[in-house]
């Protein structure tokens, strides 16, 4: 009664627009409004029960706006009881209140009749208040509402694109999204299995797995809602990834259909990528299998602290499986040649490129398509332990392939003969993708270093034909990153990205093959990459004998480098992290030697020049002729190769106290003089034993005052017997 009479005072849209304003604004501040308004807030939402005001009376108030203040208003009520934000007085008005609208007024079927509103505000609005509803009984009883659930499970068995199917999709995807970020796993599995069998057929009917050539895709659907495929499929895409994030979260507990869906429609997806009209479709779908292949699924919802802490399920492995095969067939088929990729693109879309700029393409769509495959081929041969050379011909095939596809795509590739180059070039902006691609490739290698029957350079010399030399891989990074051991420590404690995996499996490598990476240093650092390997080693051990001159201390030498400018350096930039900004300062330690660890962001990207340490050399001190003092603030630009390019300069760091530390090569020549050949590369493969040498310094360090998050003890060990390769290396080299 008391509810009726309010309704009753308040006869008019002006009244009570202002009575629901007064309501939401209590609800802010934390207080109760002085009546109850539940009746006013439905009310707004039945038509015809307001009488029309005079304009003059009712001049910016119409029945539309009411009904979006009803309906905010009631998402506002049900989203603070969820989050019991409110005091106890406060929480008991609005589940009071909250029961006259769901219990007695039936308001949940009034809010999904706005479902299919032609008004998309009102329709949005009300799907919001029904996913808040929703969760807010998932967590009070555990219940899904049957209301809702009704509604959305036949909109999904009709399949119909419309405004209808739209809001039911958008309304579950916000539903499992809260779910997840709070990682529930037993109300996730509850309302899994309340629409396990209608999401099967939702996706069974836009993504069917058997389709021949002569079946249309659903892009060229004949009927009047074709036009709304994009956003429906898009909106099913998310439902798909959210889905998978929900098979990582359930774990080993799931035994559902519906979370397996991106497996095994993944050759459908892929044919979706093919045949679609809509480029954001292609894009879309292409990115939700790139993350379903790193197992990434939900990133992008902040959902990635919580799906690292989720447990395998029992059809994990074959779903992989599944979805490996069916890209390596899509690859078999010429998928790649009817993958559209589209200019580079923007927040407001894609725009024309104009001749002057050149062409740019879609590197997002570059890097998910190189992505998927390469995951793929990993998968595939860690699965099938396929052997011997007809199983190294298949992947050299998959790789050329590849290769092809972004030739054909991008310019700047087109450019460089060099093939290991092509990850820094396509990935040097992104460090995760970046670290997957290096992890995959280096499986790749592998694998064909063991089925191909090739000796050890034919093998580094073919692998560098297809664009998966690890050792090129490696110091490519350390260049883009001007060898700044900073940045490697950075990676190796950021969750972000598999650098700690890839890290110690290299390692291992390199330790056992570390006349491969000195002849990678050479390829690498001749201007063109025209080298060979055996040409490069040929370059090395022809080279001038480079002098280390210490004084101070006999065992170590310390020199300050420039970034060295190279022909793929200067095409890929710096990453950001190299313009002197850290994921942590680690030089803010009152334990921490400054000395070591200072690292300044007042200098450019060009010249993130550390002091460097190197511990690894042990040879007799030469000076045949006085230092030259080359300070980092006087690198011009004109001396494009850097200062460690020129074979008879002398890099000098003056230190505080009596140590004054001197790196000098033999003078021979001139100073304008070009380099000797080999000269670079012994210069490169000193700054990247350096690199690892600090890097094994701080984590050492940062150890030993307990501030590293995890134990590095196997790392460190691997580092030491890199040096000690090193070392050995120098020392033979000297004695010839």
């Amino acid at each position: 009664m008391e509810h009726s009479a309010s309704c009753r005072d308040l006869s008019t849209m002006r009244e009570r627009f202002d009575c629901l304003t007064e309501a939401y604004a209590c609800f802010l501040m934390g207080t109760c409004p002085s009546q109850c308004v539940a009746c006013v807030i439905f009310s707004g939402l039945v038509p015809g029960e307001v009488r029309e005001c005079a304009p003059s009376e009712n001049r910016r108030v119409n029945s539309a706006e009411l009904s979006y203040i009803s309906v905010t208003l009631v998402e506002k009520i049900t989203s603070n009881l969820t989050s019991r934000s409110l005091s106890p007085a406060v929480t008991l008005y609005c589940v009071e209140m909250l029961t006259v609208l769901f219990q007695d007024m039936d308001l949940m079927s009034l809010l999904m009749q706005q479902f299919q509103a032609e008004d998309q505000i009102i329709s949005h609005l009300a799907a919001k208040t029904v996913s808040t509803w929703v969760l807010y009984q998932l967590h009070k009883s555990g219940t899904v509402s049957p209301v809702w659930q009704k509604k959305c499970v036949q909109a999904f068995y009709i399949s119909l694109p419309g405004p209808e199917l739209d809001t039911c999709l958008w309304s579950l995807n916000e539903v499992l999204k809260q779910l997840l970020k709070g990682a529930h796993r037993e109300i996730l599995g509850k309302l899994l299995a309340a629409f396990d069998s209608s999401l099967s057929t939702l996706c069974s009917k836009f993504l069917p797995k058997e389709r021949d050539k002569t079946t249309q895709c659903l892009v060229d659907l004949p009927s009047s809602s074709s036009g709304r495929w994009g956003t429906t499929f898009c909106l099913l895409l998310d439902l798909l990834e959210l889905l998978t994030a929900c098979s990582v979260i359930c774990g080993a507990g799931i035994c559902l259909e519906s979370p397996r869906m991106t497996y095994v429609h993944s050759s459908a997806l892929l044919m979706t990528i093919s045949c679609s009209s809509e480029y954001f479709v292609k894009k879309r779908a292409l990115l939700l299998l790139k993350r379903a292949v790193l197992q990434k699924a939900g990133e992008d919802w902040s959902l990635g602290e919580v799906l690292l802490t989720g447990l395998k399920h029992k059809h994990f492995d074959a779903d992989m499986s599944v979805l490996s095969q069916s890209v390596l067939t899509a690859m078999a088929t010429d998928w790649l040649h009817s993958v559209q990729v589209e200019s580079s693109s923007f927040f407001g879309g894609t725009r024309c490129i104009r001749g002057k700029e050149g062409q740019k393409p879609d590197c997002v769509m570059l890097r998910a398509v190189s992505l998927l495959l390469l995951k793929s081929m990993e998968l595939h041969i860690q699965t099938a332990g396929g052997t011997g050379v007809d199983s190294a011909t298949e992947v050299s095939g998959y790789l050329q392939s590849l290769w092809g596809f972004l030739r054909r795509c991008s310019v700047q590739l087109t450019e460089n003969t060099h093939r290991c180059c092509w990850v820094s070039l396509l990935f040097g902006e992104q460090d995760d993708d970046m670290m997957e691609t290096a992890k995959a490739l280096f499986s790749i290698f592998l694998h064909h270093r063991m089925c191909s029957g090739l000796d050890d350079f034919a093998v580094l010399e073919a692998a560098c034909a297809s664009g998966c030399n690890p050792h090129c891989h490696f110091l490519l990074l350390l260049q883009s990153i001007s060898f700044d051991h900073s940045i490697l420590l950075d990676f190796l404690i950021s969750i972000e990205t598999c650098f700690l995996e890839y890290f110690v499996r290299y390692l291992k490598f390199l330790r056992a093959d570390w006349q491969g990476f000195t002849a990678a240093c050479g390829r690498i650092s001749s201007p063109h990459f025209h080298l060979s390997l055996q040409q490069s080693v040929t370059a090395l051990c022809a080279a001038d004998t480079l002098k280390v001159t210490c004084k101070g201390e006999p065992d170590r030498v310390k020199f300050s480098s420039c970034a060295q400018s190279t022909g793929v350096t200067s095409q890929v930039g710096r990453v950001s992290l190299a313009a002197g900004f850290h994921l942590v300062e680690y030089d803010s330690s009152d334990e921490s030697d400054p000395e070591n660890m200072e690292v300044s962001q007042d200098e450019p990207a060009a010249s993130v020049c550390d002091k460097s340490t190197f511990s690894a050399l042990d040879v007799k001190q030469e000076i045949s002729g006085p230092p030259v003092p080359i300070r980092q603030k006087q690198y011009e630009a004109s001396d494009s190769t850097g200062l460690l390019s020129r074979p008879n300069s002398t890099l000098e760091r003056r230190a505080e106290g009596p140590s004054l530390l001197v790196l000098q090569s033999e003078q021979t020549s001139g100073p304008n003089m070009a380099p000797q050949p080999g000269q670079e590369a012994w210069e490169t493969l000193a700054r990247a034993v350096i690199c690892m040498s600090e890097l094994r310094e701080v984590v050492t360090r940062l150890q030993t005052n307990k501030l590293f998050p995890y134990n590095p003890s196997s790392l460190l060990k691997l580092l030491a017997q890199v040096e000690n390769c090193s070392k050995l290396s120098h020392l033979l080299h000297f004695n010839k």
